[in-house]
């Protein structure tokens, strides 16, 4: 162990602890420590560590450590939690893969200008019947070629074939060109559906934020009258004890500090849900969220807002693309009743192990191809009888466009109405916090009065503990005026959509 005269002799107590370690000093301590500590670099560290003694900067990188492990967490302003909130909660997380799908979705619409290619290679081992007769349409009894034979044995020959189809179809009328719109019209909701999501998530944290802000204040107006319900019953016990007053004042003291802690606990319960509230948009433990809520504390400079047209509401945009998403399929059905033209070419060879007059020929003779051909051609397709089926699939889809119209009405009519809301709390809340200073003043008047009354033997207990809680009750409404103004702003900008103001507004 290194002597104690090294805690003052940092280069006897760095030799003492080299001699016993077996290594220099600077070895020794450069070993103690990360390369990195708390933005502090290695060399400016290593350098003081030499001059203070090796004991001396180990205590001081135990005392360092145990601050950096209590250390409390940075208080969040409110853009600091709306930017976790949108990196964090799922629900963006879910509208962005939709968003990829959608993208995905246009690459697949734009694969149909591409040809298409079939490749086919077939062995078989069959008998070599054959009959005349028709066989409609289906899937189950494979197809026979050759001469009838008149025959009907069991003997088997080898068959093959190889071949391949390229199908391109040279024009449409507009069909892929409407799929490839109805595909990006997909995306474009799914981005406006993206935007949406992150607003109303920055919607509900800037509510969840503020709810704490407003439990914090709940707290400390409640505890303060705690503190005057506390002093009230020492003044009481004294009287009483002095026999100046009945034993009932005491009790009635007594009751009145319970209730100020039973308001004080209800309002620290009021805080963690609200941390717990906000901690589900945010991420993390709630007992480890503080916020820092300072200019909550002062009235805004200009909460006169100015009328929208809400057209920028992420609401309304989504709405509006979910509109001409819909359209784009009214469109794409318009183009799919039309003539499908096809143009084909083939190449294939075939091989067999029979004659043409039905004899086996054995061996191996049919496993490979052994007969090629080769063919070019047009085809066109309609399906004559799908009238009916595509005005029908038509006026479902048009019927679909006007309901999603008078949806987006409905939604602009919906924000107007909070708007209107939003403002006439704003008004109210404004009148309020005109009025709350002179409450304040004047209850604590009251109290002051009370309390001397009741020293001097002239007032009763009752109208003391009423005054205190007048004056707790006029610090509550003080206090949460200037939150109902920033709130009734947040309501504001909810409405109309862009909360950016308002966020770094309350973040200064």
């Amino acid at each position: 162990m290194c002597p104690l005269n090294s805690w003052t002799d940092g280069g006897a107590g760095n030799r003492a602890c080299s001699r016993l370690s077996g290594g220099s000093p600077n070895t020794l301590i450069a070993d103690s420590f990360p390369r990195h500590y708390s933005g502090v670099r290695i060399p400016v560290l290593h350098r003081f560590l030499c001059r203070v003694g090796l004991w001396p900067a180990l205590l001081l990188f135990s005392a360092i450590s145990c601050l950096a492990q209590t250390a409390p967490p940075n208080p969040l302003t409110l853009a600091q939690a709306v930017d976790l909130a949108s990196k964090n909660y799922p629900s963006i997380r879910v509208s962005q893969e939709r968003m990829n799908a959608a993208a995905a979705g246009i690459r697949l619409a734009r694969t149909a200008w591409l040809p298409k290619i079939d490749a086919l290679a077939q062995e078989n081992r069959a008998t070599r019947n054959n009959v005349f007769g028709l066989i409609l349409p289906q899937s189950v009894i494979p197809s026979m070629s050759g001469p009838v034979l008149g025959s009907n044995n069991t003997g088997t020959v080898w068959g093959s074939a190889l071949g391949g189809l390229v199908t391109w179809e040279p024009f449409d009328f507009g069909l892929r060109e409407a799929n490839v719109a109805t595909a990006e019209a997909a995306r474009a909701q799914s981005e406006a559906t993206l935007k949406r999501s992150q607003f109303e998530v920055a919607a509900a944290t800037v509510d969840s934020w503020l709810t704490l802000a407003a439990s914090r204040e709940l707290v400390r107006a409640a505890q303060a009258g705690t503190d005057r319900a506390e002093a009230i019953l020492r003044t009481t016990r004294a009287l009483t004890d002095a026999e100046l007053r009945p034993g009932a004042d005491a009790s009635r003291a007594e009751a009145e500090l319970a209730a100020a802690r039973t308001q004080v606990v209800q309002s620290r319960q009021a805080v963690e849900v609200a941390r717990a509230t906000l901690a589900q948009f945010i991420g993390g433990e709630p007992d480890q969220i503080t916020i820092s809520a300072a200019a909550l504390l002062n009235l805004p400079p200009n909460p006169s807002p100015a009328p929208t047209d809400f057209k920028s509401n992420p609401v309304v945009l989504e709405q509006n693309a979910v509109i001409q998403q819909a359209q784009a399929q009214l469109k794409a059905l318009e183009r799919s009743y039309f003539p499908k033209f096809s143009v084909q070419g083939a190449v294939y060879a075939r091989g067999t192990g029979a004659d043409v007059d039905g004899a086996r020929m054995g061996g191996f003779n049919g496993l490979a191809p052994t007969v090629q051909d080769f063919a070019v051609g047009f085809s066109v397709t309609f399906p004559v009888m799908d009238f009916a089926a595509t005005r029908a699939k038509e006026a479902v889809q048009s019927a679909n466009i006007r309901a999603q119209t008078a949806q987006a009405d409905q939604i602009v009519t919906e924000l107007k109405a909070r708007w209107n809301v939003a403002l006439a709390q704003l008004r109210g809340a404004k009148d309020v916090a005109e009025i709350t200073p002179v409450q304040v003043a004047s209850a604590h008047t009251a109290l002051q009065q009370a309390t001397a009354r009741y020293q001097s033997g002239l007032g009763t207990i009752d109208a003391v503990t009423e005054a205190q809680r007048l004056l707790t009750q006029a610090e509550i409404d003080d206090a949460l005026s200037h939150l109902a103004i920033w709130r009734a702003l947040s309501g504001l900008a909810t409405a109309a959509g862009d909360l950016r103001p308002f966020i770094a507004e309350v973040s200064q």
